[in-house]
């Protein structure tokens, strides 16, 4: 008795005769662990206005299957099939599996947006800097070390007090704090060595204290960008702690150094975040999945449409190349 074959998603595999106009369709996955976030739904609707078929795939009730020959995909004990291309949104708490579905849809022969080694290579913000210093890129003073016998050491090398220290893999301004004394820079060390957290050093920017900029890159253009403001009390100007956002028009210099990170990193879209140095941008991260919803208030910009677009053309270039 012949097995039975998994169900084909609906909505995801084109009819035996196709129209016109159902040949123009395509099917774009959002990977998301929630259909409610404003990106997701931001992005749902952008391809449902270009004629579209959006899919939303909570990423882990992806299952993987591997087996002699091609690779497949079930969701929820569906096949998926006839993807056209994948907007991959992977929260940090979820990369390593997160990677893991991104990696097979490109197995499958499906277009991803953002490559698997290259949100890996974002989501580690040592990694990152390693890349982008190395390009020649102007990044804060950064130190990564595990050696306890000399802080005052590690702290010169940034330049002195006050000094960042961050998590190598924290997000949204989580993980990010600032030390203005050697003991205090000493206590949060051993504190998070002694819980196994990678962490770095990096200089105090104080020209830039309580604010950065946020360029939206998609493909080879800024689409969009905002200098971040951090509430009264507060150091970090991430949204998400509670900072203010106001639409600018950036500099060639910064546009320049924006669309430069990206390509360094192998993103087609990221979020990138640039301290205003008296020298002109300083890169401090650079983020794959970046949420725009601080972005498109600011700028009253169609970002999602922009990312929609990208992928669309990013997919097609994809079949004919």
């Amino acid at each position: 008795m012949k097995p039975k074959k998994a169900p084909v998603l609906p909505g995801s595999q084109a009819p035996e005769r196709p129209t016109r106009r159902a040949r123009a369709k395509r099917t774009v996955v959002i990977l998301s662990r929630k259909r409610s976030l404003y990106s997701t739904r931001r992005l749902v609707s952008a391809i449902r206005e270009r004629g579209h078929r959006p899919l939303v795939l909570d990423t882990l009730r992806c299952c993987l299957l591997l087996a002699q020959g091609a690779p497949r995909m079930t969701y929820r004990g569906v096949e998926v099939r006839g993807v056209d291309v994948v907007v991959p949104r992977i929260g940090a708490s979820i990369t390593a599996y997160g990677l893991a579905v991104v990696n097979h849809f490109e197995m499958m022969g499906v277009p991803v947006l953002n490559p698997p080694t290259s949100i890996a290579r974002s989501r580690d913000k040592l990694r990152a800097l390693q890349y982008l210093s190395r390009s020649g890129l102007d990044i804060p003073r950064t130190v990564m070390a595990h050696d306890r016998s000399n802080v005052r050491r590690l702290v010169e090398e940034v330049n002195g007090l006050p000094v960042i220290i961050k998590l190598i893999k924290g997000t949204q301004g989580v993980g990010v704090m600032i030390a203005h004394t050697l003991p205090e820079v000493q206590t949060i060390l051993d504190t998070f060595w002694d819980l196994g957290q990678e962490i770095v050093l990096q200089e105090f920017v104080a020209e830039s204290e309580g604010r950065d900029v946020r360029a939206l890159v998609v493909g080879d253009r800024v689409v969009g960008a905002m200098r971040r403001k951090a509430k009264t009390g507060e150091f970090r100007s991430n949204i998400h702690r509670g900072g203010e956002g106001q639409a600018i028009e950036l500099a060639p210099a910064y546009v320049e150094a924006a669309v430069r990170a990206a390509r360094i990193v192998g993103l087609e879209v990221a979020g990138v975040d640039m301290l205003e140095g008296r020298a002109g941008p300083r890169l401090m991260e650079i983020n794959s999945s970046p949420g725009f919803e601080g972005l498109e208030r600011a700028t009253r910009g169609d970002i999602a449409g922009e990312i929609i677009d990208h992928a669309l053309a990013y997919a097609a270039a994809k079949r004919t190349g």
